[in-house]
């Protein structure tokens, strides 16, 4: 006989914690897994994080029978109601996120079901996920690939994932690509090309301000907002989420590799790489601690994979080149910081443009993540 599945609501510190370590729990012997600081979840979990301040969120935890703390949790999963989305989209979409569980339909259902009623009670028609908290953070379960450690601020979850949604009849939204790309020696000479053409018309590029690294994340958020409002599950980021997520990259960003390209006093594209953190964090635990702080020192100077997280150009400007400045730029910064690879993610499967671009430097499509959704 199955044991009952009980989920209960977060209601207290001692829960959220349970919470945050369940994957800890879940992960243990895995290798790949790469979890974050405990003591930076607690603070994203937290009215620190400015998203949690215009959108309403629920933490569940599963139990195979009675509460019981961390002895019998077996999942673990977020109900999203992302007001701003709601406003910008006016599609009655609400999300879960956070979705973490044993590979056990009962316990899967049992947690989906939590959200599901809380996005029908809101008056929602549509649950998609998961989206931790945002298609501006970790969003999709991995679905092949699963045999390559994640980069930063990738999804990760063993392949039974998929499995556990589809028996729920969940289908598919939208496919998230994201490819590699080996730092080469000298880019193609398309990349040479498309870069004298920019700065034939006036166009230049530089490097990040660390100095005045808000402002110029600023500039990025504006053109964010702008470049990116025609995109597939966009939501427009407010200063104080800008603002939030620099002081987060702050501490590992590479200047060279984050690059800004101007067309006089605008700015027209925004290019940054990241340095692969989760190298480093496979190691730590999720603990920050003596031991854990110097292995990160010594780590952080063998990191040799990078992620593009950030990529736009003004719509204006694009078709001049911009593209191969911004890339010409970036990668000498990689070859100064000995990055090796690079990964661009996350890539619409429909957004050909910026595939082709993609694979016009030699990028393989190595991974995809999938997001799914259901009437509620």
């Amino acid at each position: 006989m199955t044991e009952h599945v009980t989920v209960a609501a977060v209601t207290n510190p001692k829960e959220l914690s349970l919470f945050i370590k369940l994957p800890l729990l879940l992960y243990a012997g895995d290798p790949l897994y790469s979890p974050q600081l405990t003591k930076d979840l607690k603070n994203h979990f937290s009215n620190e994080n400015p998203f949690l301040g215009f959108s309403t969120v629920k933490y569940y935890l599963a139990f195979r029978g009675k509460p019981n703390g961390e002895k019998n949790c077996v999942g673990r999963i977020a109900s999203v109601i992302n007001k701003r989305h709601l406003e910008f989209h006016n599609d009655g979409v609400g999300f879960f996120g956070f979705f973490e569980c044993v590979n056990d339909t009962a316990v899967a259902a049992s947690l989906l079901d939590a959200v599901r009623g809380d996005l029908r009670r809101a008056g929602l028609s549509v649950m998609r996920g998961p989206m931790s908290f945002s298609t501006n953070e970790e969003c999709g379960f991995l679905l092949d690939g699963f045999e390559l450690p994640p980069m930063i601020m990738t999804p990760y979850n063993p392949p039974y994932y998929n499995d556990l949604i589809r028996s729920y009849s969940m289908e598919k939204v939208k496919d998230l690509y994201a490819y590699i790309v080996d730092v080469p020696e000298v880019m193609p000479e398309k990349v040479y090309r498309a870069a004298a053409v920019a700065e034939k018309r006036g166009i230049t590029a530089r490097i990040i301000s660390m100095k005045n690294l808000i402002g110029d994340l600023m500039k990025f958020k504006d053109l964010y907002n702008a470049a990116w409002k025609a995109n597939w599950g966009f939501v427009p980021m407010t200063d104080e989420e800008i603002i939030y997520t620099g002081k987060q990259m702050q501490q590992i960003i590479y200047p060279e590799t984050v690059v800004i390209a101007e067309y006089g006093s605008e700015t027209v594209g925004f290019l940054g790489l990241i340095p692969d953190a989760n190298f480093v964090l496979r190691h730590m635990g999720g603990k920050l601690n003596p031991i854990t702080i110097a292995k990160a020192l010594y780590l952080s100077k063998k990191i040799r994979d990078a992620r593009l997280m950030l990529l736009g150009t003004k719509a204006e400007f694009r078709n001049k080149g911009v593209d191969g400045l911004l890339f010409r730029e970036a990668f000498k910064g990689c070859k100064k910081h000995n990055i090796e690879r690079v990964e661009f993610s996350w890539i619409l499967e429909d957004n050909i443009p910026v595939q082709m671009l993609i694979k016009m430097i030699g990028g393989t499509l190595y991974k995809t993540y999938r997001i799914y959704e259901i009437a509620v």
